[in-house]
């Protein structure tokens, strides 16, 4: 007797989606979710980094964003409690929503504390895992950052239509001012350096100078870096006018990372930096610091189409002709044919040739448009901490370090 095909859907077809992602164009994507329950709304990017999940996802510059890991592997080394970049780790998360390709495996890490779930959870954040990243970064790649909402539901249920118009409805980061929402709201000091094997965190005890940070979105690594060139720091909110930074009389002042369109911080924070270039003050902008330090300058910036989001970007030094690979993460860049009289670009992105860096001719000025201090990414960059803390041992007659 033939035998007849069994009706009964195979298992894979039984698992109902208890995650979406949403986008503006009405595209779902279906899959299970991890983290935190609800819905956020965000653009969503995808960042090519293979390590760092951890500190990518604590990254202020990533408030309002959704990033999809291009990398399958997420979670396999868990969490702990000494490798997050927010300065603050009680503030609520500035990313919205995290997208991976399969589902988290059981951590394998010694110096892991918390499996990644209940980190996101913790955190938060709303997860979506069990879906092809690679369709998903080819779609941006194609059509652009979108806007989207991702959603988390244990039982499934989703009013997929409200989903989709809140996608479609959302503004977007264009003119949105978000480094208020992840600056500090007071002043603090900082000396803590950098993390070394089997002995943890050091402390900077004999400070060569005093630079004032403002913090846009800072990352911890930034400041342990700067303290590790000898910098006692003081941090001061996006908000700090020019008068309130000199108060304290600088050796140097540094302009951080942070999210948002720098057009609308721009709005407040442009003259308090233009006050600082008049004061002649050794001056160092990272990403958004390197944009608001273009705007202050009397450049412009412009939204990218997919912007750059890893740790892979060779960058060219124009001015020496070296490349280094650079740890990026950026959706607006600064307009390198904007750039006024008397202001160099001096680094160019070898994907794209959009600007990276520049410097103001006879001025102890300079910026770039990624992040020198990595974590996660390569170490190339480090040099630029250097050449910052060089310009204040020339302004003290001190001996000048080699880069």
């Amino acid at each position: 007797m033939a035998q007849t095909a069994p009706t009964t859907p195979a298992p894979w077809q039984e698992i109902k989606p208890t995650a979406l992602l949403v986008l503006a164009d009405g595209t779902v994507i279906e899959g299970q979710g991890i983290g935190t329950t609800g819905s956020a709304v965000a653009e969503v990017c995808f960042n090519t980094a293979i390590t760092g999940y951890q500190e990518i996802l604590t990254d202020p510059s990533y408030a309002g964003q959704i990033v999809t890991f291009t990398f399958p592997h997420i979670g396999n080394i868990g969490t702990n409690d000494e490798d997050s970049e927010t300065v603050d780790m009680s503030a609520p998360s500035g990313v919205r929503g995290a997208v991976i390709k399969t589902d988290i495996t059981e951590p394998s890490n010694y110096r892991a504390t918390r499996h990644l779930d209940g980190w996101l959870k913790q955190r938060g954040i709303i997860g979506i895992a069990d879906i092809d990243t690679r369709a998903l970064t080819a779609l941006i790649r194609e059509k652009g950052l979108s806007n989207a909402v991702i959603a988390h539901a244990p039982d499934g249920n989703f009013d997929l239509d409200a989903l989709k118009a809140e996608a479609a409805g959302w503004n977007g980061l264009v003119g949105a001012d978000l480094a208020k929402d992840v600056t500090t709201k007071n002043q603090f000091g900082w000396t803590e350096t950098p993390w070394v094997w089997d002995e943890g965190y050091g402390d900077l005890s004999d400070p060569d100078f005093h630079v004032v940070a403002i913090d846009y979105g800072i990352k911890r690594n930034i400041l342990r870096l700067l303290a590790d060139q000898g910098c006692k720091l003081t941090v001061l909110p996006a908000s700090a006018t020019g008068e309130e930074i000199l108060s304290y009389n600088p050796d140097g002042v540094f302009l951080s990372n942070g999210p948002g369109d720098p057009a609308a911080t721009g709005e407040y924070s442009v003259k308090a930096i233009q006050a600082i270039l008049k004061a002649d003050i050794p001056l160092f902008g990272i990403c958004l610091g390197h944009q608001m330090l273009a705007l202050a300058l009397g450049a412009d910036t412009k939204k990218m189409h997919q912007g750059h989001h890893g740790a892979n970007h060779p960058v060219k030094d124009e001015t020496t002709g070296k490349v280094e690979i650079t740890s990026m993460n950026h959706g607006f860049a600064v307009d390198g044919d904007s750039l006024p009289e008397g202001v160099e670009q001096t680094h160019i992105s070898l994907f794209d040739q959009t600007n990276c860096g520049l410097r103001v001719s006879g001025k102890p000025v300079f910026s770039v448009q990624y992040h020198p201090e990595a974590s996660p990414g390569p170490q190339d960059s480090h040099y630029l901490f250097t050449r910052f803390t060089n310009l204040m041992r020339e302004r003290k007659g001190m001996e000048l370090e080699a880069e």
